[in-house]
């Protein structure tokens, strides 16, 4: 036979091995808790060496249900007097010897950081399917342990999840919402990038010599773009004379600056100096010591007391 298909009646009577379940179900849900961020954590620290793991939650490890009970559950961490900080996993393991999920510690190497997670492929024969829950810190010589949370969410096709704990393993074309930030953000295949965010209105006034502020200056980031309305500024220092750069008071922060580009804009003049100048936007690498700063550049002069109005700048964030 060329082809087959399952579950049918046709097919082994309608029975699935758990390998053939593994199948039909690794792709209806995603690995994980059920619930999210907001929730409790599933794996907190326990007494001495060892961490507990929550009572009442659930998961699923490639279509495998995972339950605790009404009293949860105590997994001991080895002793750490290797000399050096050891890192642990909590994490849900899938054993297809066995056919069990169980949290389970995975134990680091001491001075390594966190050990390697293991998404082992059935066809190849792997037997373990690994979906993190926590990280567990053990200093040399302690005597208890610190808990930092890393539970991985079921989603609806779009994952839940923190700026800090992002899916540990991404396939190409996973989604997820950081619940911290409010982005949604896509996997390439080799970066997160930003689906949508919006920041909102965020005023960036800052202060330089011989200018007021007459009009907020306000910069949005939005699904990777930031767009700037540049305020209006008076002049309150003596008249600055036409190809002396000044900085207007701006200042932007890190998130919202352009990585590696200057941008420019228009200026408007008013009054007896009326005309129209350019200013520079500079980018988060500056090595001028201006990063994230707007300069006036390129202008016929400005006299005192006569204002200068901006204009909308765009520019990519991400």
């Amino acid at each position: 036979m060329a082809q087959t298909s399952f579950p049918e009646s046709d097919y082994n009577s309608g029975a699935l091995t758990e390998g053939e379940w593994e199948r039909v179900a690794s792709r209806y849900t995603d690995d994980g808790v059920d619930g999210n961020p907001s929730q409790s954590a599933v794996v907190t620290a326990g007494v001495g060496l060892a961490v507990s793991i929550a009572a009442d939650r659930r998961g699923q490890v490639r279509g495998f249900n995972w339950e605790t009970d009404g009293t949860g559950d105590i997994l001991e961490i080895a002793a750490n007097s290797s000399g050096s900080p050891r890192v642990d996993w909590v994490c849900l393991r899938l054993d297809r010897s066995t056919w069990e999920v169980r949290a389970v510690v995975k134990q680091g190497t001491p001075g390594s950081g966190s050990p390697s997670l293991l998404r082992q492929d059935s066809s190849a024969g792997g037997t373990v399917w690994e979906v993190p829950l926590a990280l567990v810190s053990i200093p040399n010589g302690a005597s208890s342990v610190s808990v930092t949370r890393y539970e991985q969410y079921i989603g609806s096709r779009i994952t839940p999840c923190t700026s800090s704990t992002r899916p540990v393993l991404p396939r190409r074309g996973d989604q997820i919402h950081e619940t911290d930030t409010g982005r949604w953000l896509g996997w390439d295949g080799s970066a997160w990038r930003v689906l949508y965010n919006d920041s909102g209105p965020v005023v960036v006034n800052g202060s330089a010599s011989g200018w007021s502020i007459n009009v907020d200056t306000v910069v949005e980031h939005r699904s990777g773009s930031a767009h700037l309305r540049l305020g209006a500024f008076t002049r309150t220092g003596g008249t600055l004379s036409g190809g002396t750069d000044s900085r207007l008071p701006v200042s932007i922060p890190s998130t919202y600056r352009h990585p590696n580009r200057d941008m420019h804009g228009i200026i408007y003049i008013t009054g007896s100096g009326a005309g129209a100048g350019r200013v520079t936007v500079y980018a988060n690498n500056s090595t001028n010591g201006r990063a994230g700063e707007i300069w006036l550049t390129n202008h016929p002069g400005v006299p005192r007391d006569e204002s200068v109005t901006g204009s909308t700048i765009s520019w990519v964030v991400n």
